[in-house]
């Protein structure tokens, strides 16, 4: 037996502002959707990620989560968001910079101030 992957739970106040986020500027798709069912929840998946939106006004006053996720090739990702989506950029994190610990990272924020960080790790 192994653990597979972890999934991350993020509530919103108006679920379309995570679609925005992750299917719009990340290149997220739709894996499973809840919506036509009358139930404010999507799976959304990339590369074998995938993320739970809820819709929960809520819980989603009570967290505004950062997120971590890991590119093999941050240039033509940061590339990508930057053509397609720039108002997603992190104002404190625009740009792809090295960071004191190694990494590589430039971050998105949505209007609800979920913030999900790009990060590629040096070749060890």
């Amino acid at each position: 037996m192994k653990l597979l992957k972890a999934v991350t739970n993020i509530f919103y106040d108006d679920l379309n502002v995570g679609l925005n986020l992750f299917v719009s500027g990340l290149g997220f798709t739709i894996y499973h959707d809840e919506r036509p069912n009358g139930n404010l929840f999507c799976v959304v998946e990339r590369d074998g990620i995938k993320f739970h939106l809820h819709e929960s006004s809520e819980w989603a006053a009570k967290d505004r989560p950062e997120i971590r996720i890991e590119t093999d090739d941050i240039e033509a990702l940061y590339a990508e968001i930057n053509e397609s989506h720039p108002e997603l950029l992190h104002p404190n994190s625009a740009t792809v910079t090295l960071r004191p610990w190694g990494a590589r990272e430039f971050a998105m924020l949505d209007e609800s101030k979920v913030c999900v960080i790009i990060q590629q790790w040096p070749a060890v």
